[in-house]
């Protein structure tokens, strides 16, 4: 789950890898239109596997980035890894258009998280 300040009514979901990366402009991410993003809560889900990772808002799955199978540089997701929770401001996507500063104080608010496993 992805959310840039300039575009707050729409939710992205992302997969990032060496092969599939903003940086070289070859991201793997879709956008949903969320307009109660920032008045509501929402349940975020991800589901992965070794063959795909699909996101979700709300039980609507709106992102699915599938597994080549030809390597870790693509899809390095079929490993052990940790999930982050964070609250970035700025930076390339983000910042692109500058930080209105009259946001801050900000807050970020999470109700749970879950993790099930297969």
């Amino acid at each position: 789950m992805e959310n840039v300040g300039y575009k707050p009514d729409t939710i992205f979901g992302s997969t990032h890898s060496k092969t599939y990366n903003h940086i070289i402009g070859t991201q793997r991410t879709n956008g949903i239109f969320c307009p109660t993003s920032y008045t509501d809560f929402h349940v975020y889900a991800l589901e992965w596997d070794e063959n795909e990772c699909r996101i979700y808002l709300d039980n609507v799955k709106y992102f699915t980035s599938k597994n080549e199978h030809t390597g870790p540089n693509e899809y390095p997701f079929d490993k052990r890894f940790h999930l982050i929770l964070n609250l970035a401001v700025g930076g390339n996507w983000g910042g692109m258009y500058g930080i209105n500063e009259y946001i801050f104080p900000h807050k970020f608010l999470i109700d749970y998280v879950r993790v099930y496993q297969k």
